[in-house]
C-alpha cells in the first residue's frame, strides 16, 4: 500500500513537472494599422528596377494630423533587382502582375507600407533607442529557409532549441553593414513561406551597391533613424517607386512629398 502511495505521488510530481516545462506558444504578431502611425520613413525610387533612391522622414502629432517633413532627404539603395510589392500594412493594388510581387531570393526590396518593430546592433543597446533591441552575438541568425518554423525571424541558435533550418544569415558575421539596423515587418503578419525574409534598414556598403532585399544608407542616417523612431508612435517604412507612390498617395493617405 505504501508502495502504491509513493508511486502515485511520484506520478503526480512527474506530470506537474512536465506541465511546467510546456511553453505557451507566442501569440501571432499583429502590427498596428497604418492609420495609427505618427512617424514614417518614406523611400522612393525612379522606377521598379532602380537601385538608388531617396529617403525623407515625416511625422505627425496625432493620427489625424497632417504629415510634416523632418530634416533633409538623404540617399539610399534598395535591392540589387529593384523593388517588388511586399506583404505589409497596405492592400496590393488591383491587377498586380505576379512578376511584380517580391519572393524569397529575388534580390528585390519590398514595396508598400511596413511597420518598423525592432532594432539591432553589434554593441550594447544605445540609451537613445526607443524600440526593442537585439544585441548581435555569434549565434544570432535571421532564418531565410522557408521550410523552417523560424522563417523570417531573428533567433539565437543556442536558445531556440530546434535547428530546423538549412539557410540563415549569421548577422554578426556580416560586419560593418549590420553594426546597427532596424527590422522591417515585411511578410510578418502572417508569415507566408517563400514571400521574402530578413528585411532591414541598415548601413550600406557604398552608394552604388544594391542589397539582397534590404534598404541601406550611410551610417549617420541609420543612426538618425535609430534616435528618432519611437515605439509609442508606431513608426513605419513607406517604400515604392515614384509613380506607384503618386498613384496611391491619396487612397492610402501617404505624406505629400513636394
Amino acid at each position: 500500500m505504501k508502495f502504491l502511495y509513493t508511486l502515485a505521488v511520484v506520478s503526480v510530481l512527474t506530470v506537474s513537472t512536465s506541465l511546467a516545462q510546456v511553453k505557451k506558444p507566442q501569440p501571432p504578431f499583429v502590427p498596428p494599422p497604418f492609420s495609427s502611425a505618427q512617424q514614417a520613413v518614406v523611400v522612393t525610387t525612379k522606377d521598379w528596377a532602380a537601385v538608388s533612391g531617396e529617403a525623407q522622414l515625416f511625422e505627425r502629432k496625432t493620427p489625424k494630423s497632417k504629415w510634416k517633413k523632418v530634416g533633409e532627404p538623404f540617399a539610399i539603395v534598395v535591392g540589387r533587382s529593384g523593388l517588388g510589392w511586399g506583404d505589409g500594412l497596405n492592400e496590393l493594388p488591383a491587377s498586380v502582375d505576379k512578376a511584380m510581387i517580391k519572393a524569397e531570393g529575388d534580390g528585390k526590396a519590398p514595396a508598400g507600407i511596413f511597420a518598423l518593430t525592432s532594432t539591432f546592433g553589434a554593441l550594447d543597446k544605445p540609451e537613445y533607442a526607443k524600440l526593442p533591441f537585439t544585441k548581435l552575438e555569434e549565434n544570432t541568425e535571421c532564418v531565410d529557409d522557408p521550410k523552417s518554423n523560424h522563417y523570417n525571424k531573428i533567433v539565437n541558435r543556442m536558445q531556440v532549441g530546434n535547428f530546423d533550418w538549412k539557410s540563415s544569415e549569421k548577422m554578426l558575421a556580416v560586419g560593418p553593414e549590420y553594426e546597427m539596423g532596424v527590422f522591417v515587418a515585411h511578410n510578418s503578419a502572417p508569415i507566408t513561406r517563400g514571400n521574402g525574409s530578413c528585411i532591414f534598414l541598415h548601413i550600406w556598403k557604398d552608394a552604388a551597391s544594391g542589397t539582397s532585399g534590404c534598404t541601406a544608407m550611410a551610417k549617420e542616417n541609420v543612426e538618425k533613424i535609430f534616435r528618432w523612431i519611437d515605439a509609442k508612435r508606431n513608426p513605419v517604412l513607406i517604400q515604392m517607386p515614384e509613380t506607384a507612390y503618386a498613384e496611391n498617395r491619396k487612397k492610402w493617405n501617404l505624406p505629400k512629398l513636394k
